[in-house]
């Protein structure tokens, strides 16, 4: 990966141009997409040579409308000043719902159509009554299945990596991942101590949360995070800020973490040891705390690495993936991130590469860096994940140099 505040002006041009054309369209997304998610199903299930019966045109044409008016509405009503979790629920499940109809409806509606009209099946209306009747079903089933995985306790996804630099003594060093719990406007009490329990199986000597708890204050999410006080590690569990914290008085998740026991790597590390050998942990806040105004908030490479031995390796907490340009340039060893979802909602992964460099999974940045991308344990928003199964990870940590003893 190319650093580029290396780059000359001549050469980093272009990319700027490309970049504030991408930020003007952002600045209009969310006037366009809502019509965009309603506007395009409507026409593609109802107004495409289907010829229904004039009150299902009508009551169909009436209920898109309604989706579009209401579903930025509720969003509004949740999300913003009133934080009103019925409205939040309401939009979000409307948001998901348009997202994969729409999706559907624009895929079905072209290759779908396509082959039946290639095939040679029925007349025009036939076809067209057809497609409408496949986008539904897809959409349905995608629906149903997407709310239980969101719903479920994540799969456990088990991987080794090898660090060329990490001591013997801390071969086979168990670091456990959750992040992004998202703990939100439909109560997860229940599933938080479900997805504590399944961690504690795992022994771990080293909890991670990189971030995104909630969705709302920690005074008002309480409730839901407060099983994370029951994670066991036999070294540590440590935690770094998400943007979303930064919505939603970030002082106040440090606290409770810290109450609960969990240790809030706020640009700073901590050292941890095993047979002789030494590993640094260490973590930054998210890139986006400086933006939020708290006092001493900001993401901090160096403060982090303060004072650490400089031979030592390094694993870095980071919420947003795009912070290993940072972390490769410092020759950290391994950096944990989430913030991605892996999308969510397919095809969604597709937008979220326009602002990270990985999506999910192990990746090398530079020549020493590894960046490993979580998937979430959670959900934002939506209550459905299509084709991004949530997870909770164990990363098992090897040496290129084997203990003497088991």
């Amino acid at each position: 990966m190319s650093d580029t505040s290396s780059a000359r002006p001549a050469e980093g041009e272009a990319p700027a141009r490309r970049q504030g054309g991408l930020h003007r369209l952002m600045r209009y997304l969310p006037l366009i997409a809502p019509v965009l998610l309603w506007a395009v199903p409507c026409g593609v299930l109802l107004h495409t040579g289907q010829h229904w019966p004039l009150p299902v045109t009508l009551i169909g044409t009436a209920l898109f409308a309604l989706g579009l008016v209401g579903m930025p509405l509720a969003m509004a009503r949740g999300h913003g000043r009133r934080q009103q979790d019925g409205a939040a629920i309401v939009g979000d499940t409307l948001l998901g719902g348009s997202w994969v109809l729409f999706t559907w409806s624009v895929l079905l509606g072209v290759f779908l159509r396509l082959a039946l009209t290639v095939a040679g099946v029925g007349e025009s209306q036939d076809r067209a009554r057809i497609v409408t009747w496949a986008v539904l079903g897809v959409t349905a089933v995608l629906l149903v299945w997407g709310y239980a995985e969101a719903r479920r306790v994540p799969r456990v996804r088990r991987l080794d990596v090898q660090l060329p630099r990490l001591g013997a003594g801390l071969d086979r060093l168990r670091v456990v991942l959750i992040t992004d719990t998202h703990y939100g406007p439909l109560d997860r009490a229940r599933w938080s101590a479900r997805v504590c329990e399944t961690v504690n199986t795992l022994e771990a000597d080293l909890v991670c949360h990189t971030g995104d708890i909630a969705d709302g204050t920690a005074e008002r999410r309480r409730a839901q995070a407060t099983p994370l006080g029951t994670v066991r590690a036999t070294r540590a569990r440590v935690y770094v800020t998400g943007n979303h914290e930064y919505y939603s008085e970030a002082q106040g998740w440090v606290d409770l973490m810290d109450e609960l026991g969990w240790e809030p790597l706020r640009n700073r590390h901590l050292l941890l040891e095993r047979g002789g050998d030494t590993l640094v942990v260490a973590g930054v806040d998210d890139v986006t705390a400086e933006s939020s105004g708290l006092a001493g908030h900001r993401a901090h490479l160096a403060g982090a690495l303060s004072d650490a031995d400089p031979d030592l390796p390094v694993l870095l907490l980071a919420h947003q993936p795009k912070f290993v340009d940072r972390a490769a340039a410092a020759g950290v060893d391994l950096q944990l991130s989430g913030h991605t979802h892996g999308g969510q909602i397919w095809p969604f992964h597709h937008l979220v590469g326009l602002d990270q460099p990985a999506l999910a999974g192990l990746s090398r940045h530079g020549t020493r860096t590894l960046l490993y991308t979580s998937r979430g344990t959670g959900f934002w928003g939506p209550p459905f994940r299509v084709f991004a199964p949530s997870e909770i990870t164990l990363l098992v940590l090897r040496s290129p140099h084997r203990p003497t003893s088991p």
